[in-house]
C-alpha cells in the first residue's frame, strides 16, 4: 500500500508509481466547513511546486489547493462537480481532488510524513 504524505497547507498526497492523488486533509476540511464548491484543474495542466491547482469554496472561506511538487494533471474527480460534499464527508478518501503525474521525484522528499504533519497541527492549536 503506498504511503500518505502530507503539505504544510494541508494536502495529502499518495503517490502509486510515478501519480500522486491529491486531496486536503481533515484538518482543512474542519477548518473549511461545509464544502459547496470545486474548482478542479485541466487535464493537461503542466503545474509547477506550489502553482494554484484548485479552489475550495465553503459557507465559511474559500482556500486555493495548491501542487506540491512538479507535474502534469492526469485526473480529476469530476464526482466533487456534482457533489462537493464528498470532501466533508471524506476528504480522505472519496473526497480527493486530482492526480498529478509526478515529473521530478526528488521533490517527493519535501513532504511531510503522518507522524509529521500530525506534529505540525499540534502546533497549531
Amino acid at each position: 500500500m503506498a504511503e500518505i504524505k502530507y503539505t504544510e497547507e494541508h494536502e495529502w498526497i499518495v503517490v502509486e508509481g510515478d501519480v500522486a492523488m491529491i486531496g486536503i486533509t481533515v484538518y482543512a476540511q474542519e477548518q473549511l466547513g461545509d464544502v459547496v464548491f470545486v474548482e478542479l484543474p485541466s487535464i493537461g495542466a503542466e503545474l509547477n511546486k506550489d502553482d494554484q491547482a484548485s479552489v475550495v469554496e465553503s459557507v465559511k472561506a474559500a482556500a486555493e489547493i495548491y501542487a506540491p511538487f512538479d507535474g502534469e494533471v492526469v485526473e480529476v474527480n469530476d464526482a466533487l462537480e456534482g457533489d462537493p460534499g464528498l470532501v466533508n464527508t471524506e476528504p480522505e478518501g472519496d473526497g480527493w481532488f486530482f492526480k498529478l503525474k509526478v515529473t521530478d521525484a526528488s521533490q517527493l522528499e519535501d513532504l511531510l510524513s503522518a507522524a509529521a504533519y500530525q506534529e505540525f497541527v499540534a502546533g497549531l492549536g
